[in-house]
């Protein structure tokens, strides 16, 4: 049991991070590689004429572990909120738990662009297996991804649903997926609507082969699990592919926050820095009420 999991090794994360964990609480940093900032240059950062990116999160995350934060090179595939308001992170192959949790992933710099996904959204497509799997229990559903995060959407499905096919998009596969799971590598040329009595849901997916697969259920998990994906599996408000954040950077799920890209405005490190600071500063109120 940690009293803190940080999802995410980014400047927000670790900035989070110095201070729950000087603060003796139990910290985790769990992040996948080093993110965006890798590929750039920063020379407008204080302290810094210039540093590669890669070097700036290498050097914060020895800064977390002289702090005795742990930290993993794990990607976080699943966030959930248990009985007694602690939350499991789940990675691929294991589960850490805590009392508290602070999402600081970076943006999402890519989304899919696929032909009628964004109308269907809450209508048949959803971004949550766990969530929403048990309104296609005994149904054809599919899912959206050809990495970890497909994986284990696949795998929250399979014992819901009657059939469960992932669609790489025409991507090849970077994980082996079960065998009880279909694989299709055609590309995706429109996800189809179907007119029903509360207006329009999705009826199915249209291949590049011209082969229509009927779906009563279709789930995004392309590439890894963002910040937003995340936070849409515990039901936190999300605008503008942003989460939504009080002054304390409190996603307003018990013992949730984020900070940084993932809550929108200004992409900057000095900007993701001081909500970080921000949010641990919260946490660590709030973990004094919590262990008494």
């Amino acid at each position: 049991m940690y009293d803190v999991i940080i999802i995410g090794g980014g400047p927000a994360g670790v900035t989070a991070a110095l201070y729950t964990a000087r603060a003796s609480y139990k910290t985790l940093i769990l992040y996948k590689d080093h993110g965006a900032l890798t590929k750039a240059r920063v020379d407008n950062f204080y302290g810094h004429i210039e540093i590669a990116g890669k070097d700036l999160i290498e050097t914060g995350l020895t800064q977390a572990r002289a702090a005795h934060a742990t930290t993993i090179n794990k990607e976080a595939v699943g966030l959930y909120q248990n009985d007694d308001t602690t939350l499991t992170v789940a990675t691929a192959k294991t589960s850490y738990t805590a009392r508290t949790a602070l999402i600081a992933t970076g943006a999402n710099r890519t989304t899919p662009r696929i032909k009628g996904l964004a109308a269907l959204e809450g209508r048949g497509v959803s971004y949550c297996a766990i969530c929403d799997g048990f309104f296609h229990r005994g149904k054809d559903v599919a899912v959206i991804g050809n990495g970890q995060y497909a994986l284990h959407e696949a795998q929250d499905l399979l014992p819901i649903a009657k059939t469960v096919t992932v669609l790489t998009n025409g991507k090849k596969p970077l994980t082996k997926f079960p065998k009880d799971v279909i694989v299709r590598t055609e590309k995706i040329k429109e996800i189809c609507g179907q007119d029903g009595i509360m207006g329009k849901t999705l009826g199915g997916v249209a291949l590049d082969n011209d082969e229509f697969l009927p779906l009563s259920g279709l789930f995004v998990a392309i590439g890894v699990a963002g910040g937003t994906e995340l936070a849409r599996k515990l039901g936190a408000a999300i605008n503008n592919n942003a989460i939504t954040v009080d002054d304390n950077m409190h996603t307003g799920i018990p013992n949730l926050w984020a900070a940084g890209d993932c809550v929108g405005g200004m992409k900057q490190i000095v900007k993701a820095a001081y909500e970080g600071a921000i949010a641990g500063t919260d946490i660590v109120r709030c973990l004094k009420e919590i262990i008494k």
